[in-house]
């Protein structure tokens, strides 16, 4: 059995200061973690206008009436938000990040393409973030748009990333307290702006199945999206049963709560909900949309966290022997912030659905490593993994490939395309459904099954 790359850390990470952790297992004298931390994490993480026009987006792209919107988001949220909180409880149990914990599923080698995928995810969602977050700096600092506007969102992302779990945690404290008023002040306005009737919540719209089902796969996929690091967070709670109940429903709660709260501005107000907003708040618009548009820079120093950690597992399958500590995780960190700020230069004069769809896409590479994961860890292996396996040359008992784990995700996307629907592909199924986008539903069930099916057929393969 090969030994787990070790470093010498102090028994208490201080309160301020460079996390030294990155992607080993987080010692047991090292986990401070606290549910209610974790719960303000993700609620003030969805706290931005980007969660408020997605609620927007429902009601606009499928037409539905308000009420149907709203029960829509509800059960979106909630059932997209198991699977997300379900992987966030594997955090406490194993102590590493999400991505390093894969290898048990796809072999050390087999798991780097799918981690190199999510750090290109991690590279377009921080890229967007730029341009949206620009947009709202320059309704508070005139002249601070464009290119400007980017750089000042990038510097100001790039302290909590660098400086890790604690100034994460801090920033999305701040985020809550912020951006959550400015929320609430906003669902306030919103439900003020509407007709006070009961006739209002059931008649603005015209309500389908494909509609509701549609809008309710834009909330899941939402919770969805959290999925490949939620346990980047949840690693520092308490290695017990206890700690992964914590994790589970704090980040459960935290991000479904946060999400549909922010949601609902935009359920009640349509698909116009910046003009909305901005004429019934009169002169307070711009201040109140800008400060909820800068929550979106707590969420890009949270993907630059995540991207960095991610990056870092796979360099470390190339170079096993190397042990990647904090330097490494702040120079990848400022790095990936570059690379993403050249992006959204670049991008920015064609930041449309295109560019959108490419994200979508990404989204449906990820489902069936989802399915996969939460199949292999609570049904056929109970949450029993060797560690040291994670990082061994050879994948240690895991091995370099899973030929099962690879078949069946190969078989996940293939299933999934008659039913995506998004700017750049519509499949025949979506098509048939108006445009609602029932990919995930089929690549969660179905390659779920597949893996287990293939594990009980087939050895593993190295």
């Amino acid at each position: 059995m090969t030994e787990c790359p070790t470093m010498t850390v102090p028994h208490h990470l201080p309160e301020a200061g460079v996390e030294f952790q990155t992607i080993y297992p987080v010692a047991a004298s090292e986990r401070h973690g606290r549910a209610k931390d974790l719960f303000g994490l993700w609620f003030g993480a969805n706290m931005t206008m980007l969660t408020v026009t997605t609620g927007g987006v429902m009601r606009g792209t499928f037409h539905l009436t308000p009420l149907t919107a709203l029960v829509a988001a509800i059960v979106g949220n909630l059932v997209g938000g198991l699977f997300m909180a379900l992987h966030a409880a594997q955090g406490p149990h194993l102590g590493i990040p999400q991505m390093v914990q894969s290898r048990a599923q796809f072999g050390m080698l087999g798991a780097a393409p799918m981690t190199a995928l999510i750090v290109i995810m991690f590279l377009g969602f921080s890229a967007s973030n730029l341009v949206l977050g620009a947009q709202g700096l320059s309704t508070i600092v005139h002249g601070l748009d464009g290119t400007p506007g980017m750089v000042a969102v990038a510097l100001l992302s790039l302290a909590p990333a660098v400086l890790g779990y604690r100034a994460i945690h801090s920033a999305t404290r701040l985020a809550a307290f912020l951006c959550g008023g400015a929320v609430f002040a906003c669902l306030g306005v919103a439900f003020m702006s509407v007709p006070h009737t009961a006739a209002w919540w059931l008649s603005d719209g015209d309500d389908t199945i494909p509609g509701f089902l549609g809008a309710m796969s834009i909330a899941a996929l939402w919770q969805i999206a959290y999925a490949p690091y939620v346990s980047d967070y949840s690693r520092y709670l308490p290695s017990s049963r206890a700690g992964e109940r914590q994790a589970f429903h704090a980040t459960y709660w935290g991000c479904v709560l946060g999400s549909f709260i922010a949601m609902l501005v935009g359920v009640v107000t349509g698909a116009n909900v910046t003009t909305v907003l901005t004429r019934a708040f009169g002169a307070w618009g711009a201040p109140v949309l800008g400060i909820l548009s800068l929550g979106i820079i707590v969420a890009n120093a949270m993907n630059l966290y995540c991207g960095a950690l991610s990056s870092i597992t796979v360099f470390q399958t190339v170079v096993p022997s190397r042990h990647f500590g904090r330097g490494w995780r702040i120079g990848v960190t400022t790095g990936l912030l570059i690379v993403s700020l050249v992006v959204a230069i670049a991008m920015a004069s064609q930041f449309d659905a295109a560019y959108a769809g490419f994200l979508e896409l990404l989204m449906a590479i990820m489902v069936p490593w989802s399915a996969i994961n939460l199949v292999d860890y609570y049904i056929l292996r109970h949450g029993s993994y060797d560690i040291p396996s994670f990082f061994a040359a050879d994948g240690g008992i895991y091995g370099r490939f899973n030929i099962p784990a690879l078949a069946a995700y190969v078989f996940g996307l293939v299933v999934q395309i008659p039913f995506l629907a998004n700017a750049l592909y519509e499949g025949p199924v979506a098509r048939f459904f108006g445009g609602a986008d029932l990919s995930w539903v089929f690549g969660l069930s179905l390659t779920g099954l597949a893996y287990a099916a293939a594990v009980r057929l087939a050895p593993k393969s190295t």
